[in-house]
């Protein structure tokens, strides 16, 4: 399983990299591989391009900011989110994701 993530803040500097770093963690430990772009207050990071969309399963983009270039996940099931949650449930976040990809197949 591929999971590909977009986080953005209004300032674009703490909560961008925190909730990044929570799916990374979260991913991780669930054996899920993933890549996650970030669209700070320095630009975007990590992009997201059209390697990284081979086999992808869905994009999680979290909803604070409008996401740049979003129509690159056009076909891709997309999960919506806060920063926030993604920082502070990213476990469950992940696990949700997981579970819902599981039942497609």
């Amino acid at each position: 399983m591929k999971i590909l993530a977009v986080t953005a803040c209004p300032s674009g500097v703490a909560h961008t990299y925190m909730s990044a770093e929570a799916i990374k963690v979260a991913c991780k430990k669930a054996g899920i591989d993933c890549k996650v772009e970030t669209q700070g207050s320095i630009g975007i990071e990590d992009e997201i391009g059209p390697d990284d969309l081979k086999g992808a399963d869905a994009v999680i983009l979290t909803t604070d900011m409008p996401i740049k270039n979003v129509e690159r996940f056009e076909g891709l099931p997309k999960v919506k989110v806060r920063a926030g949650v993604a920082i502070k449930q990213a476990d469950a976040l992940i696990a949700k994701v997981s579970a819902a990809l599981k039942d497609r197949a």
